[in-house]
């Protein structure tokens, strides 16, 4: 099945902007200078928090859709906040392993096709004790209640993600400790 963008809501990115991402934040919270990537970044709304309220040593947004990332860039520049873009695919990231601290997920995993290959790629990306942010299926119920119905993310393909917390809605997983 072919990816199908979601349509801009300003109402919608003003929430994540204000709430969602301060609230996730207290919640889950990254630390200041990691290497940090947004997966499914979109038009890096979430980026410009991100780079705000985090301040990593390296700010990352992937997206498939060409045309997100260019409005990305264009929001990244009108906010002055410096971040690489590129355009590609969860479920192929182009990085090496272990290039990042923290990676965060707003939803992405849960409307593609093979969402494990997407888990494996996260896994793979993330340093030993890197930590994945991702949507709850509840909060994937509550903001696209017809599109997410009945799906899951199969956590069973990616025995190298841990789950760690569960915060309403979001949840963190940890990449594996070697012992």
């Amino acid at each position: 099945m072919p990816y199908r963008s979601f349509a801009n809501q300003e109402y919608r990115n003003a929430l994540q902007s204000r709430l969602e991402i301060p609230a996730l934040l207290r919640a889950l919270p990254v630390a200041h200078g990691c290497r940090l990537l947004e997966v499914g970044c979109g038009r890096g709304v979430a980026l410009t928090e991100l780079a705000r309220r985090c301040r990593p040593s390296r700010l990352v947004g992937i997206d498939i859709a060409p045309d997100l990332i260019a409005l990305a860039q264009a929001r990244l520049n009108r906010f002055r906040v410096s971040a690489e873009l590129h355009v590609g695919d969860v479920r192929r990231l182009p990085f090496a392993d272990g290039d990042f601290d923290v990676v965060i997920d707003f939803g992405t995993c849960y409307h593609i096709d093979r969402p494990g290959d997407a888990l494996r790629e996260i896994a793979r990306v993330l340093d030993t004790g890197g930590m994945f942010i991702h949507e709850l299926a509840l909060a994937q119920l509550i903001a696209h209640p017809l599109r997410s119905r009945g799906r899951r993310l199969p956590w069973s393909e990616c025995a190298e993600l841990t789950s760690e917390r569960r915060a309403v809605l979001w949840g963190s997983c940890r990449k594996g400790l070697i012992t």
